[in-house]
């Protein structure tokens, strides 16, 4: 009688104490960690520059909406702001201004342009995207999946005179 019990009792309280032991036992590291780590220690190779213009600076540079279009601001972070622009509620393309000074390379591209829109170094990758270059530092893109847009039209409705006074 009393060993029936006994087990039912002992039982569940070397399960619970093994239990005990071995979650509270350490685990090893992984390489994983270790490299989480290493990388999250490193001040270099941050994404974005301390001193990189605040993304809502931006926005009153963006094309107004207007004939038929609707802008859509969509991100707004450090270093970069981006809006959809839409027309009849679908998607046409996305517009975006980046401060280029967390990332000098790609200012890099536009220094061997020989396109010019509005009076600002321009490149194009492939039939998507065109892009400016304003006062050597933002880069204001235009990117469309369909063709009939005119990417460049789009680029000099934004306020690039406003933009390029910017600091």
């Amino acid at each position: 009688m009393i060993m029936p019990r006994l087990r039912k009792i002992l039982a569940p309280l070397l399960l619970s104490l093994l239990l005990l032991v071995t979650s509270c036992a350490s685990q090893p590291t992984s390489r994983f960690d270790q490299a989480q780590q290493e990388s999250s220690q490193k001040k270099s190779g941050q994404a974005v520059v301390k001193d990189a213009t605040q993304g809502a600076s931006f926005n009153k540079y963006f094309p107004k909406g207007g004939g038929g279009y609707e802008r859509v601001y969509t991100q707004e972070k450090k270093g970069t702001s981006q809006a959809k622009l839409k027309k009849a509620g679908k998607e046409v393309a996305t517009l975006t201004i980046f401060d280029t000074k967390s990332s000098p390379a790609a200012a890099a591209k536009f220094q061997q342009s020989t396109k010019k829109i509005a009076g600002y170094p321009a490149a194009t990758l492939g039939t998507m995207q065109t892009s400016i270059l304003v006062n050597d530092r933002y880069q204001v893109t235009v990117r469309s999946t369909d063709p009939s847009l005119d990417k460049e039209a789009w680029l000099q409705k934004f306020d690039l005179n406003g933009l390029s006074k910017l600091q």
